[in-house]
């Protein structure tokens, strides 16, 4: 898949970004941390003296959308407050191969712990922020919106999704507690389409909650029948071949929002967003995505 598509970025910096949650990437931090050092980095403690400094620098090995800045100057403030951090270009930029993306001076024993948790994680959101860019650039003259899904790494949602943001695509529900999305499972355990609409909403009006719902047709017949029931917010139209889900937006005629989903692709999202769509969800933003290649190393002097 990476053969076929356009590999000039666009540039998302223009993009407004809402930033991290701290607490929660306070928490990220000390769980990352505790999970790989434990009783300590014995390896530094034994070699390195403790009073020891050195600068280092993160070198990009690939070319993309580089997200995961703001995360590496957290985890380096956290493991050495004396540190000195350096950016070189910002979250959601476009970077090249050979690029320096940020350097840093500190603890010596501290950069080596900090080290593995600041490149697993900007390779990871980096190859996020890169293929959801790739995306973007697929359909940027289009009028619609390239959405994520909940197919994110367990307790790593709120990055995955802010690397997302940072490419240039846009963010569904965060769970399971900010929108209903009424899917094929819940319309067969509930016995049909009509009857998980009205038990839903009604759901919605005894508890006071507000949220939107989205439910998901798996053909024109299950289609027809949530026109006729209405109350929803929007239509997934799961897995339509190209000219069922045309006729299917036809249909529709704006009376709700429209979603194609299901094995969306680089190859296949110009021509489903062709049918005119609102939405379009990709599942492989977050689960399919490569992570980018880069490295710390010590700036010899």
């Amino acid at each position: 898949m990476q053969d076929s598509i356009q590999t000039d970025f666009t540039n998302s910096e223009q993009m407004i970004v809402e930033p991290l949650d701290p607490q929660k990437l306070q928490k990220f931090i000390i769980d990352g941390l505790e999970e790989d050092i434990r009783t300590g980095d014995h390896t530094s403690l034994a070699c390195i003296p403790t009073e020891s400094r050195t600068k280092s620098k993160l070198l990009v090995k690939d070319s993309g959308v580089i997200a995961g800045i703001d995360v590496a100057k957290a985890i380096f403030a956290y493991v050495d407050p004396s540190h000195t951090f350096t950016s070189k270009v910002e979250d959601g930029a476009p970077v090249d191969f050979g690029d320096i993306a940020f350097e840093v001076e500190c603890n010596a024993q501290a950069m080596l712990r900090a080290e593995r948790l600041v490149l697993n994680t900007m390779q990871r959101l980096s190859g996020i922020a890169t293929l959801s860019n790739r995306f973007s650039f697929e359909v940027e003259d289009l009028p619609v919106t390239i959405l994520d899904t909940r197919k994110t790494t367990p307790l790593l949602r709120f990055l995955e999704k802010w690397a997302v943001r940072l490419g240039g695509c846009a963010n569904y529900r965060d769970g399971l507690y900010d929108r209903f999305m009424i899917k094929d499972n819940h319309i067969d355990a509930c016995g049909g389409i009509t009857q998980a609409i009205e038990r839903v909403q009604e759901y919605n009006k005894e508890n006071n909650l507000g949220l939107k719902l989205t439910v998901e047709v798996r053909n024109l017949v299950e289609l027809r029948e949530v026109m006729e029931v209405g109350k929803v917010d929007r239509i997934m139209l799961d897995n339509f071949e190209l000219p069922l889900l045309k006729e299917a937006v036809i249909s529709v005629n704006n009376k709700f929002e429209t979603e194609a989903s299901g094995g969306v692709n680089i190859n296949t999202v110009r021509n489903i967003a062709k049918t005119g769509v609102n939405y379009v969800s990709v599942g492989a933003l977050t689960h399919s995505a490569q992570s980018m290649d880069m490295s710390l190393k010590v700036i010899k002097d």
